[in-house]
């Protein structure tokens, strides 16, 4: 079942943002419309299959969940990137993110329950990401990712990982192409993404990789 939410706007303002909840949880997936509502156009998925009946290219922005009976959120995600579909995608999960987050090809990742205010947030953010060119979409990507993991894992966990080595090295080489080009950014993005990573640089800090007294704001 599908819904389409009008954010009605007045007729000076150009069509709203289209945003696509995919939740198999009928009362959250509701429950997301309605704080979106009034900004965004809304539309609803209460499963997998019904989420690639949405899938359009008009669509900006996907609250996904990971897990969902039959077509699960990651089979989602995949289907949303080998189709094409230019929209930038937040994972909306109870799934607690572990290493394998790193090959996914999602924007962000919200942890559940999440508040009114950060999901709002996260989709306003994701939106005006959406203007930025793919160098800039990438460093945004690969900065979220190291944030959660951050937040869920200890420093010594991040040390030994090799995967997470090799997204730090990614963000690195990312943030050395795009030093002499932020016009692409807004203030507010580039200040938070660059603070993402100076947080989680272990270059000055590796005396002690049992302190993750460094993560606990992120």
């Amino acid at each position: 079942m599908s819904e389409d939410t009008d954010a009605g706007g007045s007729e000076e303002t150009a069509e709203p943002p289209v945003v696509l909840v995919v939740e198999d949880e009928p009362d959250l997936a509701d429950l997301y419309a309605a704080w979106l509502d009034g900004e965004y156009t809304v539309r609803t998925a209460y499963g997998g299959q019904e989420a690639l009946e949405e899938l359009a290219p008009d669509v900006d922005v996907i609250l996904l969940d990971r897990r969902m009976p039959g077509l699960s959120g990651d089979e989602v995600l995949d289907k949303v990137r080998d189709c094409g579909i230019d929209a930038r995608v937040a994972m909306v999960t109870a799934v607690e993110p572990d290493f394998d987050i790193i090959e996914m090809g999602f924007d962000d990742y919200l942890v559940k329950p999440v508040t009114r205010e950060s999901l709002l947030e996260t989709v306003e953010r994701l939106y005006t990401r959406s203007s930025y060119d793919s160098r800039v979409q990438e460093f945004f990507a690969v900065s979220s990712k190291m944030a959660v993991l951050e937040a869920e894992k200890g420093r010594a966990a991040l040390k030994e990982s090799a995967e997470y080595e090799s997204l730090e090295r990614r963000a690195t080489a990312l943030r050395e192409d795009l030093d002499d080009d932020v016009s692409d950014f807004g203030e507010g993005e580039f200040e938070r993404a660059f603070r993402d990573l100076d947080d989680a640089d272990p270059a000055g800090d590796n005396d002690d990789l049992s302190d993750d007294s460094d993560f606990e704001d992120l």
